[in-house]
């Protein structure tokens, strides 16, 4: 079992969602259950190997480093600042967080959900034309354009380390891993 290091006494699930459908949008559910090795039960990207479309036509055998999706809430506060009215499972995360800086993490860090979850950060989710069409405009607020490149704030993704159910309102622990600080990238 991972050693947990509490984040914060805010740092908690907000909202969890699933679909067995590839929509854009995820629906809200009380408690989600994680499967090791797969990710979210019942949920359209769940699996071994890369459920999401466009890697699927590139090689369907690719390992599925995006299993469980996290946005933090913040990221909703701060579009609503830019006139956009989202709400938790929008964008199509399986956990919207609270009081925990998803972006700032490393790869490699371990995220302890509740009694028996451990997620292992794989990286920055890599926001698409979807999120243009879900919400115009929308897009160019998610994945901002500076002179050091592209800064994508959709998210993170993970990998289902440990097992069990997550339900709204659980803690968040963070460990992260031994070693250097190792920035996230898109997966």
């Amino acid at each position: 079992m991972v050693s947990r290091k509490a984040v914060g006494v805010s740092a908690r699930v907000l909202s969890v969602h699933r679909d067995t459908e590839h929509r854009f949008s995820k629906v809200s559910c009380d408690q989600i259950t994680v499967i090791e090795g797969l990710g979210v039960e019942g949920d359209a990207h769940s699996g071994k190997t890369v459920k999401h479309r466009s890697r699927v036509a590139v090689d369907p055998t690719q390992p599925n480093l995006r299993q469980v999706h996290l946005i933090h809430t913040e990221l909703f506060d701060e579009m609503a600042r830019h006139g956009f009215a989202l709400k938790p499972g929008d964008l199509g995360e399986n956990i919207t967080t609270s009081g925990v800086d998803l972006l700032a993490l490393g790869r490699g860090t371990k995220l302890g959900i509740g009694e028996n979850v451990v997620l292992e950060v794989t990286g920055l989710r890599n926001p698409c034309a979807q999120i243009e069409a879900f919400a115009p405009g929308l897009l160019k607020h998610v994945a901002v354009k500076t002179p050091q490149g592209i800064v994508r704030k959709s998210g993170i993704m993970t990998i289902a380390l440990t097992g069990g159910p997550i339900r709204v309102g659980d803690v968040i622990t963070v460990t992260p891993p031994p070693g250097p600080h190792i920035p996230l990238d898109r997966v």
